[in-house]
């Protein structure tokens, strides 16, 4: 990625409601350049959605749940499992995984444990989830010690790019070992 369009990408997760004007005041670029970048990473997939993040409690979700099993390697029940995945809309993130004996994950919310509950039910029912299934339940009206934003996503970007180690243009293939303060930019 270029550095305007990395600049870019991490302005917008910080705020993706800024207008074209005020990122190129900020990145102090041209509009039609960040027009033209902005169309770009989302033609090239790096941009897949603008969206916001709604208050879950605010709207009657009380509990998100970390789910973690060991799914079947029968394809007639995987391909079912995926599409009845995908056609559930409080599964937010499901994929596979490693770890503790588990091959999946999915993250999920629920206005309450009932709802909760019958999800769990409809999950082993499909035979997504065998007998090694483990749940991790989250209230959202609990102790949130940090919501969840892509803002620091931005951050993290960012401090990545910082840290890169930039080839020594006169031999390139040893890279510039130098701190980060003493490098030119």
């Amino acid at each position: 990625m270029k550095e305007t369009e990395i600049r870019l990408l991490v302005e917008l997760l910080k705020n993706s409601k800024k207008s074209d004007r005020e990122l190129a005041k900020i990145l102090r670029i041209s509009q039609a350049t960040i027009t033209r970048t902005r169309n770009k990473l989302e033609q090239e997939g790096l941009i897949r959605q603008f969206t916001v993040i709604p208050d879950l409690p605010k709207l009657g979700y009380e509990i998100l749940a970390i789910s973690s099993f060991s799914s079947t390697n029968d394809r007639e029940i995987m391909r079912r499992a995926v599409e009845w995945t995908k056609s559930r809309p409080e599964i937010m993130f499901a994929a596979r995984a490693e770890g503790n004996g588990k091959n999946g994950v999915v993250i999920s919310i629920h206005k309450n444990y009932t709802e909760f509950s019958r999800f769990l039910t409809d999950l082993r029912f499909e035979g997504i989830s065998g007998e090694n299934h483990d749940v991790l339940l989250v209230s959202l009206k609990g102790l949130i010690v940090k919501p969840f934003h892509l803002g620091d996503l931005g951050k993290l970007i960012e401090k990545s790019q910082e840290h890169e180690l930039p080839l020594n243009t006169k031999n390139k293939h040893k890279p510039n070992l130098a701190p980060p303060s003493y490098r030119q930019r």
